[in-house]
C-alpha cells in the first residue's frame, strides 16, 4: 500500500464523478457507532447501477438500521481498473472510501448473466479469492442475491450465500444473524452459515456438494436442508420503499424517480423468466403511492416519475391514479411515464394524460411478428391492437416509436420472420401528423431460461440468428426505420450461464483471465476470449444450449424452490406447442402454478380508485412565495474542491435539482420539451475549480433572493456554494470579460525560469489547437497571454485573454510554454480566481 486512494486517481479517468460518493441522499454514518459495516455491490458502471431499484431499496432498509453502515460500489470503468492496478490501490466504497476488503459483508447484484465477470474484477481489486472455499476468517463474508439466483450454480462457488427471491426481509434477518454470531466472539464461519442456512430464501452453497453429473443439481449434505424455498415480500404496501434515493450524478439510464406500483405479472407470457419468480401479482394501494411521490419528489427533485412494474398498464387503478398524479405535478412540470407499453392496455386516454407535460419514450413489444408465433408464447395481443396503439401514439404526438421482437423462438419458422418485416411495414405506413415519424425495431435473441415453460428447448445457433438479422435489416430499409440488434454471441454466453451448472465457474475464471470485461457492452465483448475459454475447459456447448431437453431428466437448479411447480410448467411448454392461450389469472381462474397458498401469498389487487378532481395545493416551499412575477435573477457561486469533477450537464442537472427542492418557482419554455429557464455562462471544464461563476435563473414569483441563496444552498453537493444574487441586467449587457486570470499549482517544481524566459523574449509563440470536429487553428499565445508571472517553481498565476481570436484553456497554454506532460498537467490544480467585476461595468 502506498496510502493512495481511489480519490487520489480521479484526475485520470473518464467521468470521474462516478466515484465521488457526494450525491444527494447519500448516507455517512460516524464509523465508531457501527456494528456490521456492509458493502452493497453492483457489478457494473455506476451509471448502471445507480439506477438499480433493487439496490436503492437495500440501501435505505441497511441504513435504516443505527447499528448498520451500507455503503455502495460498483464495477470500476477499464480506466480506473487499470489506475487501481498500476497504483496499488484497492477498490473501495463511494460513501467512506473504506476499503472492500475491511467490510464485514459484501453483497453482489445478480441481474444479468454477462456481468458475471466485473464480479471477480471487484473481488480481485479487493485482494479477495474468488472461491469463498478459499477465503478465511479474517476476510468478509460475499454474498449475493438477484433474479438470476434462481439458478445460482454457474457462480455458486464464488459466494458463502445466496438470497432467491424477495430480498427485503431476508437481508435484515442475515443481518441479525451475523450481529448475534459475532457476539459470540469465537464462531466461525461455519456456525454462521448454518445460521444464515435457517433464514428463508437463503441458498448456501457449501452446504451442497457437487454432483457427479454435472447436468444435475448439486447434492444437499444434510437432510434437513435439500431445497431452498423463494423468499415473497406477500404485501407490496407492507414493504419498505425508499422514500429518499440518492440522485446520481452524471447520466443514469434511469435519471427519474422509479415509484414500483406493482411487482409481479400474471399475463403468462412463456418466454418471460420475470413473469414467473416474481409471482404472484402484488399491487400497491394508490394512496401510498400517492404519498411515497409526493414525499419522494420533494427529497429528490426529480422532474420525471416512472410507474414500475411488469406491465404496468395492467394494474388495477392506473387510470385513477395516471389522474390524480397528472392534476398534482402537471404545474411542476412533472412527467410521468412507462417502461414499456402492453399492445390493447395503454388506451387513447392513458396516453393523452402521460403526453401532457412531456412525450417520454415510447417502447412497445410485439415479441413476435405472427398471431401464430404471438399464441405459441401466450403474448395474448392482436395484430390489430399493436396498429391501433402506435396509432393513437402517432396521433397524440409521439414522433418515435420503439418496437422489440425476438428470434429463435421456440417453434419459429421463415414465415414468423416474414411477418416481423410485414408488420413493420404496415406500422411504418402511419404517419404522425406534420412531422415525419420514425420507428426504431430492436432485434433480441431468444435465449431459454430456467423457471419457464421454454427452460428445456434449443436455443438458436449464432449462424441461425445472424441469417435471420441479416434478413430484417435488408428488408427492412427506410429512412423511417432504424434496425438494430443483439449479437448471437452475446447471447450465446448468456444462455451458457442461464442454464449452466458449477463447471461454468471455471469458465468464467478462465474467461476474466483472458481479458474479459463488461460482456455486456458491445464495445467491450470479446467472443474470440470466449471462445478459447470454452475450448480450454471443454464446455460441450451443444449439450447445454443446442439439444431439447427431457423436461423430467434433473436440472443445475431443481434444488431451488421459485414456488412454480414442474408440472404446471410442463403443462404450459405443452400448451404451447399446440398454439393454446392461457388465460390471465388476475381476472381468470386460477391456474394451478402452485405459487398461492391463498392466505399469505396470494394475488394482491386494487380496482377501484377514484381521481378526487382538483390538484394538491402548493408544496410549502412555492407557498411562500408572492404575486406571480417572472424575472431574471444574476446567481454568483463557488465550484471548488471535488465539484471540479462535474460536468457542465451535470452541474446544470444538480443545480436544476437542487433549485426544484428548495421550492424555488422556476420558469419553463415552451414547446415540444419545456426545460428550466437557467443559463451558465463560460463553461468549466472537467478538473478546473473556480471561485466565482455566474448563472441566470429565471423564477416566476417575486421571491426573496437571500431567501432563495439559502434554500439552494442547503440542497448544493460538496463543493457548490452559492455566494450571492441579484436581479440580472438585460441580456445585452450581459457580456463575460474576454479577460480571465488563473491560479495554478503543480504537484513537482516544473515552473522553469528559463522556460518562461524563452516565451516572454519571443515575438510569436505559436500554438496549433485542433476541435472535436477536427478543424485546426493556429493561436499566437503571445497575443493570449495578458500576464503570466512564477510565484514558486509549482505556483503560477496567469491572466488570459480571448479578444484575440478565442479563449485557449490555461493547461493548454502552460504545456506549449513549459512542456509539461499531460500527466503532470492531469495533476494540476487550476483555479479560476474571483471575477466580482465580469458583469458589473455592463450592468
Amino acid at each position: 500500500m502506498n496510502g493512495k486512494t481511489i480519490q487520489d486517481l480521479l484526475a485520470f479517468v473518464e467521468q470521474p464523478s462516478r466515484y465521488l460518493g457526494t450525491e444527494i441522499n447519500t448516507i455517512h454514518k460516524d464509523p465508531k457507532d457501527i456494528r456490521l459495516f456492509f458493502a452493497l455491490a453492483f457489478p457494473d458502471l455506476y451509471e448502471i447501477g445507480t439506477s438499480h431499484f433493487g439496490l436503492q431499496i437495500l440501501y435505505s432498509i441497511l441504513n435504516g438500521r443505527k447499528e448498520i453502515a451500507a455503503e455502495r460500489v460498483f464495477a470500476p470503468a477499464l480506466d480506473m481498473e487499470a489506475r487501481l492496478r498500476e497504483n496499488g490501490v484497492p477498490l473501495s466504497s463511494l460513501e467512506s472510501g473504506k476499503p472492500l476488503v475491511r467490510f464485514d459483508i459484501i453483497g453482489f447484484s445478480l441481474l444479468y448473466e454477462l456481468n458475471y465477470t466485473n464480479i471477480l474484477t471487484m473481488l480481485d481489486l479487493s485482494g479477495l479469492p474468488f472461491l469463498a472455499s478459499e477465503r478465511d476468517g479474517t476476510m468478509p463474508m460475499v454474498v449475493a442475491g438477484g433474479p438470476c439466483a434462481c439458478n445460482p450454480e454457474p457462480v455458486a462457488a464464488f459466494f458463502d450465500a445466496i438470497v432467491v427471491g424477495d430480498g427485503e426481509q431476508a437481508i435484515l434477518e442475515m443481518a441479525d444473524a451475523w450481529l448475534s454470531w459475532k457476539e459470540t466472539k469465537n464462531g466461525t464461519r461455519a456456525n454462521l452459515l448454518d445460521l444464515w442456512s435457517k433464514i428463508e430464501g437463503v441458498y448456501v452453497p457449501s452446504l451442497f456438494e457437487s454432483p457427479r453429473n454435472f447436468a444435475s443439481p448439486p447434492v444437499p449434505r444434510f437432510p434437513d436442508y435439500s431445497r431452498v424455498k423463494r423468499a415473497i415480500a406477500p404485501d407490496l404496501n407492507d414493504a419498505p420503499f425508499p422514500i429518499a434515493p440518492i440522485v446520481p450524478y452524471g447520466r443514469p439510464v434511469h435519471d427519474r424517480l422509479r415509484l414500483e406500483i406493482a411487482r409481479g405479472c400474471t399475463r403468462g407470457c412463456r418466454f418471460c423468466q420475470a413473469g414467473v419468480i416474481y409471482r404472484p401479482v402484488r399491487e400497491r394501494s394508490p394512496e401510498i403511492l400517492l404519498a411515497q411521490a409526493k414525499k419522494s419528489l420533494a427529497a429528490t427533485g426529480y422532474e420525471d416519475i416512472s410507474l414500475l412494474s411488469l406491465s404496468t398498464g395492467d394494474y388495477g387503478c392506473i387510470s385513477g391514479l395516471m389522474q390524480q398524479l397528472s392534476a398534482s405535478y402537471e404545474s411542476r412540470r412533472v412527467a410521468i411515464s412507462f417502461p414499456s407499453f402492453r399492445a390493447g392496455t395503454l388506451t387513447p386516454e392513458l396516453m393523452s394524460l402521460i403526453k401532457r407535460i412531456r412525450k417520454t419514450g415510447f417502447t412497445i413489444a410485439p415479441e413476435a411478428g405472427s398471431q401464430r408465433l404471438r399464441d405459441v408464447i401466450n403474448k395474448n395481443i392482436t395484430d390489430q391492437e399493436i396498429i391501433d396503439t402506435v396509432d393513437n401514439a402517432f396521433k397524440l404526438g409521439w414522433q418515435v416509436i420503439k418496437l422489440y421482437f425476438m428470434i429463435g423462438l421456440p417453434t419459429e419458422t421463415d414465415a414468423d420472420i416474414a411477418s416481423i418485416i410485414r408488420m413493420v411495414k404496415e406500422l411504418s405506413k402511419i404517419k404522425p401528423k406534420g412531422r415525419k415519424g420514425k420507428i426504431n425495431v430492436s432485434i433480441g435473441v431468444f435465449v431459454p431460461k430456467p423457471w419457464t415453460p421454454f427452460q428445456w428447448a434449443p436455443q438458436i445457433a449464432v449462424d441461425d440468428a445472424w441469417d435471420r438479422i441479416h434478413e430484417l435489416k435488408d428488408r427492412l430499409r427506410s429512412p423511417m426505420l432504424q434496425v438494430k440488434w443483439q449479437r448471437p454471441e452475446v447471447s450465446l454466453i448468456e444462455g451458457l450461464f442461464s442454464r449452466g451448472d458449477r463447471r461454468m465457474s471455471n469458465l468464467l475464471i478462465a474467461a476474466w483471465k483472458s481479458g474479459c470485461r463488461f460482456d455486456g457492452w458491445t464495445d467491450s465483448f470479446r467472443y474470440d476470449l470466449w471462445k478459447d475459454a470454452i475450448q480450454k475447459e471443454g464446455v460441450d456447448v451443444h449439450e447445454v444450449l443446442f439439444r431439447e431437453k427431457d423436461p423430467y431428466a434433473p436440472a443445475p437448479w431443481d434444488h431451488i424452490d421459485m414456488r412454480i411447480s414442474r408440472d404446471f410448467l410442463v403443462s404450459e411448454r405443452e400448451k404451447a406447442l399446440t398454439g393454446t392461450l392461457t388465460e390471465d389469472c388476475r381476472n381468470g381462474n386460477c391456474e394451478g402454478c402452485s405459487c398461492c397458498d391463498f392466505e399469505t401469498i396470494k394475488p394482491v389487487c386494487f380496482s377501484e380508485f377514484s381521481f378526487a378532481g382538483g390538484s394538491e395545493p402548493p408544496a410549502p416551499e412555492t407557498s411562500k412565495y408572492g404575486k406571480q412575477d417572472e424575472r431574471t435573477l444574476m446567481l454568483t457561486f463557488s465550484k471548488m474542491g471535488r465539484a471540479k469533477y462535474f460536468g457542465h450537464l451535470e452541474m446544470v442537472n444538480i443545480f436544476i435539482r437542487a433549485i426544484r427542492r428548495a421550492g424555488i418557482p422556476v420558469a419553463y419554455s415552451e414547446g415540444f420539451h419545456p426545460a428550466p429557464k437557467i443559463a451558465f455562462q463560460d463553461p468549466l471544464p472537467v478538473g478546473m475549480e473556480s471561485r466565482t461563476e455566474f448563472c441566470f435563473l429565471t423564477v416566476t414569483h417575486d421571491i426573496s433572493i437571500a431567501q432563495a441563496v439559502h434554500h439552494v444552498n442547503l440542497q448544493l453537493p460538496e463543493g457548490i456554494v452559492l455566494l450571492d444574487g441579484k436581479p440580472a441586467p438585460p441580456k445585452s449587457r450581459r457580456k463575460p470579460t474576454t479577460t480571465v486570470e488563473y491560479d495554478i499549482r503543480l504537484n513537482d517544481p516544473l515552473f522553469q525560469p528559463d522556460s518562461l524566459r524563452v516565451f516572454q523574449e519571443s515575438e510569436q509563440f505559436q500554438y496549433v489547437k485542433t476541435n472535436a470536429k477536427g478543424k485546426v487553428r493556429t493561436i499566437d499565445l503571445k497575443k493570449a497571454v495578458v500576464s503570466i508571472g512564477i510565484e514558486t517553481p509549482n505556483v503560477l498565476k496567469l491572466t488570459l485573454t480571448s479578444e484575440q481570436g478565442g479563449m485557449i484553456r490555461p493547461a493548454e497554454a502552460i504545456r506549449e510554454i513549459f512542456g509539461l506532460s499531460d500527466e503532470s498537467l492531469k495533476q494540476a490544480r487550476i483555479v479560476k480566481a474571483p471575477a466580482y467585476s465580469r458583469y458589473t461595468a455592463n450592468s
